[in-house]
């Protein structure tokens, strides 16, 4: 099979996937991955027949639902945003390697009371080929719900969803992957609300001083590793007003040290810790 065809068959699975569920509530981040699924199910069900539910939290931005909020009226969905106090729940401030298993197990539980409560068969969410090749316990809280992986079924990684997404004319199709901000730190770190604040403030000062995308300021007590695409770090070190400045921030932020992560920006550094008992 040449590779159009391959392309164009992964989107077809992934539309059967969803017309299987007859109706669906989607679990959407404001994400490219659940835009792209919830684009789908208003493509083959009607959007009569789709509610898209949001969950908002301490670890998710502002900017992030602002997202949310717009791709959903731009699809003419319906669309639930609900209130999820993630540190109130057992087992999740306290930051274990399995975290996000406790906080989609709360996310996809809400999600299929509304399915329940409202006549909806399924409830579906954007988990992409490429999460399986990491650790993603939160896939596993899906699982054990009933919760459908609809990109996971058809086999579609990151890249196929972005270009999924440029076709079907999604505005977030270039948006970078925007883990909440739990991810930041170290597992065993407990995550308190003060610290949450401290990690987004110190990622829009990048943002907006650097223009930069894709950047992570992972949190270790004191000390903020920066992680940015290597591009771009000369111009965070090479000229010393740009970094005095950049030092200044952090440390009017709350951080004590401010350092560079060599290796650079990755999704999923805080796993490269843990051992195989647990990937």
């Amino acid at each position: 099979m040449n590779t159009v065809a391959s392309a164009a068959s992964d989107e077809l699975a992934a539309r059967a996937a969803i017309r299987e569920c007859g109706s669906v509530v989607v679990t959407f981040s404001g994400g490219v991955d659940s835009s792209v699924v919830l684009a789908l199910a208003v493509a083959e069900l009607g959007a009569e027949s789709v509610l898209a539910v949001t969950s908002n939290s301490e670890t998710y931005l502002d900017e992030e639902l602002a997202t949310a909020l717009q791709v959903a009226s731009h699809l003419g969905v319906e669309h639930r945003v609900i209130e999820t106090l993630e540190l109130d729940i057992p087992g999740f401030a306290e930051n274990p390697p399995d975290r996000c298993y406790h906080c989609k197990t709360e996310l996809f539980g809400a999600a299929r009371r509304i399915a329940r409560d409202e006549g909806f068969d399924a409830v579906v969410d954007g988990a992409n080929a490429d999460d399986c090749g990491d650790f993603r316990p939160g896939i596993r809280a899906g699982d054990e719900l009933g919760v459908r992986h609809p990109l996971i079924e058809a086999g579609m990684g990151k890249e196929r969803v972005r270009e999924v997404a440029r076709q079907l004319g999604l505005a977030n199709c270039e948006k970078p992957a925007m883990a909440c901000l739990s991810s930041r730190f170290p597992y065993g770190e407990t995550i308190t609300r003060e610290k949450l604040d401290m990690v987004a403030r110190a990622e829009a000062v990048l943002r907006r001083d650097f223009g930069l995308r894709e950047v992570r300021v992972r949190h270790h007590g004191s000390t903020a590793r920066i992680e940015v695409p290597p591009e771009a770090m000369p111009r965070m070190v090479v000229d010393a007003e740009t970094r005095a400045r950049l030092v200044d921030e952090f440390k009017t932020i709350g951080y004590h040290y401010v350092t560079l992560d060599l290796q650079g920006f990755r999704s999923g550094s805080m796993n490269e810790v843990l051992g195989e008992e647990w990937r």
